[in-house]
Parts: C-alpha cells; structure tokens; sequence
C-alpha cells in the first residue's frame, strides 16, 4: 500500500513530462511539462494579509454613503395618443447621477487595481499561483477576496482571514442597503 497521494508525477518512463499516479499505481494519462502540481507552503513567519487586500475588503464602505448622494426626483409626463403616463427621463439623469456613475468606475477600476497589487504581493511572498486578480473585473471584489482566501488557505493553512470577513460583512451591509434603497425608490415611483 503506498503512501503517496494522488497527482501528477514526473514520468518514471522518461517519455512524457509528468504521468498521473491514482495512490495505488501509475495510469495512462500523461502530459507535458507544463502540468502545475501542488501549492508549497509558506513559512510560518511570511503574513499573508497584505494592505492592499485590506483596502480592497474596506473600499466598499467609500461606495455606500456616495450612493446616497443620488435622489432623483421623479416627474411624470402623458404620452399621446391614448394618454399614458410615464416617468419623464429627465428627471432621472441630473447632475448627480452623473457623478455617481464616475465615481462607481473610479472606484470599480480602483478595485482592479488593488487585486492586482494584492496578486503580485502574494506572489513575492512565495505563493505559488495565487487567485487570479482578473476575477475582480466579474463580479466586485468579494469573488476576488474568497478565490484568495481558498489559495492561502492552502499555502498557509490556520492563518487568519480578517480581510475576508471584514468584506463579506461590508458586502452584507452593501446589499441590505441597496435593497432597502431599491424599495424606496420603488415605492416613490409608483405613489
């Protein structure tokens, strides 16, 4: 009975670059030596919080007090024929939807960037491979935060993951408020 785990191997044979060993013999699927085995370690001493993965969990807070400086007042207009009332667009786009909308991608490109600069700071560290800060472009940055965390977690097992959960708090919040935001708005349009 062996105790090696499962994995891609170097080829005993020699042909092939590295060949897949199931723990208890060696299969037929082979592949080059490209094939990527497991994450190594840290050492214990090396943090793998990093202040931009900080920034990047907190920089929602920034967004949610900006998204309450757009109050639109809606105004109604009829349109012909058969009199249909509907919202006038004009009242929606103001001024300060506009900056609203720059600041979201001011602060959107902000959270690119801060992935970025987590990534390659993860990878000076030692880790081998960490998430990929392009997921951040997907979805905001939680995708990012959880994505890192399953990494180190692997590279740094016991750590603790403060910046995750300080992001899916502030996400939490985030969502809870853009409901509540929603159903207002919601409830002001069709009063």
């Amino acid at each position: 009975m062996s105790t090696t785990p499962p994995g891609w191997y170097p080829d005993p044979s020699g042909q092939h670059g590295t060949r897949w060993w199931d723990g208890g013999q060696w299969t037929q699927h082979v592949d080059g030596p490209t094939v990527q085995t497991g994450r190594p370690r840290i050492p214990d001493h090396v943090p793998t919080d990093t202040v931009f993965v900080w920034i990047l969990a907190l920089l929602p807070l920034i967004a949610l007090p900006i998204s309450l400086l757009y109050n639109p007042e809606f105004r109604y207009g009829t349109l012909e024929p058969g009199g249909v009332r509907t919202v006038d667009p004009s009242s929606v786009y103001t001024p300060q939807y506009f900056v609203l909308q720059a600041l979201s991608v001011l602060i959107y490109a902000a959270e690119v960037v801060l992935a970025f600069f987590d990534h390659r700071e993860l990878q000076r560290r030692g880790v081998v491979r960490p998430f990929s800060w392009a997921w951040t472009f997907l979805l905001a940055p939680i995708l990012y935060l959880i994505g890192r965390y399953l990494v180190v977690r692997k590279v740094a097992p016991g750590r603790p993951m403060w910046p995750l959960w300080v992001g899916i708090a502030v996400t939490v919040i985030g969502i809870v408020l853009g409901i509540a935001r929603v159903v207002t708005t919601f409830q002001q349009v069709f009063s």
